[in-house]
């Protein structure tokens, strides 16, 4: 068993932040942060109201190489005092990707570290290990702009998916709602504060999937009904708030029936990990502690500069696989627009 922690590089270029990260540490954590620098492309997208993939890998292939070398130096190592080169190598938009995994291919060729090829997701899932050192098993409920869906994680290579969206991720749907109240880009924070001074009853909105069956997600039916209610003009706070309201409400239901199959499957796990971008809605967060409370859970939450795409979280996944035993991975590692964390079970 190794005593000595891993310093490890991490890169994410998966959409539109670009990020470079040196972390220290050993499983199951909490690890150090020595450095965690993100350059967000928001400014650069929202005259389009969304990221633009050939925007977003142009500007990565412009300052990836800068960020790496603040990361180093904010840091005090150098390349040679890593233990590995983690990069995201999906899913994402494939530009994006595609500059990472590179760069970081070529840093690994001429150091001899090995390269760590991480699945975006999974650096989403184990940020709450390297900041709370969390245990075996849990259960993540993964939100971001791209991505919604209830996983059980027994360990760095066992991922168990209870329930994923059937159309719209959560974050996708923020987005798509602030565009039709008018709201600015990106969509999540804009809505979430709007709410505040709105009132969640106001307008009448579907709650989607509850008490479906499974633990599936679905927005695109409460993103129509959003459009169809603005169509005849409304108050934009309280809509906002309605609009929350009923995502909250869809979550916390799906996270319910999450639970009960998790605890199938881990009989010991009573650990609820909200990561991604979504998970810094404080309303949000709100629900899903007391949610936890009546289920016996306790919730872990990252802080909100950690829910977001960062490159701490990259490298801290190659710190699980390299504890785990992973040796790195061919230099031939091809990048992935698409590329599932975990499959159903059996």
């Amino acid at each position: 068993m190794r005593d000595k922690a891993w310093t490890v590089l991490g890169i994410e270029t998966s959409c539109d932040e670009t990020a470079a990260s040196v972390v220290r540490g050993l499983a199951p954590g909490p690890g150090e942060i020595l450095s965690n620098i993100v350059f967000s492309q928001t400014e650069a997208h929202a005259p389009y109201g969304g990221v633009v993939p050939e925007i977003a890998s142009r500007a990565h292939l412009e300052i990836l190489d800068a960020m790496i070398e603040r990361a180093l130096a904010e840091a005090g190592v150098s390349l040679a005092e890593m233990d590995g080169i983690a990069a995201t190598a999906g899913p994402g938009l494939i530009g994006g990707v595609m500059v990472g995994l590179t760069t970081a291919k070529a840093l690994a060729l001429g150091t001899g570290k090995p390269l760590i090829a991480v699945n975006h997701l999974m650096g989403h899932a184990m940020t709450a290990r390297m900041t709370h050192g969390v245990e075996f098993p849990f259960l993540l409920l993964l939100v971001s702009g791209g991505h919604c869906q209830l996983v059980g994680v027994g360990g760095p290579e066992d991922f168990r998916l209870y329930g994923s969206t059937i159309d719209d991720a959560v974050g996708e749907a923020f987005d798509k709602a602030a565009k039709i109240l008018g709201l600015p880009y990106p969509g999540g924070p804009a809505v979430e504060e709007a709410a505040k001074t709105g009132n969640p009853r106001a307008y009448d909105l579907p709650r989607p999937m509850k008490g479906r069956s499974g633990a599936d997600f679905s927005f695109s039916g409460l993103k129509t009904a959003l459009r169809l209610l603005a169509q005849d003009g409304v108050q934009m706070q309280d809509a906002a708030a309605s609009f929350q309201a009923a995502v909250i409400e869809s979550l916390v239901d799906r996270t319910r029936a999450g639970m009960a199959l998790f605890r199938r499957d881990f009989r010991n796990g009573n650990v609820l990990v909200v990561a991604g971008g979504v998970a810094a809605n404080q309303a949000i967060g709100t629900a899903l502690a007391k949610l936890a409370r009546e289920e016996g859970f306790v919730t872990r939450i990252p802080p909100p500069r950690l829910c977001t795409d960062n490159a701490a979280m990259i490298a801290w996944a190659g710190v699980e696989r390299l504890s785990a035993g992973h040796a790195g991975d061919a230099l031939g590692f091809s990048p992935r627009a698409r590329w599932p964390l975990a499959t159903s079970p059996s």
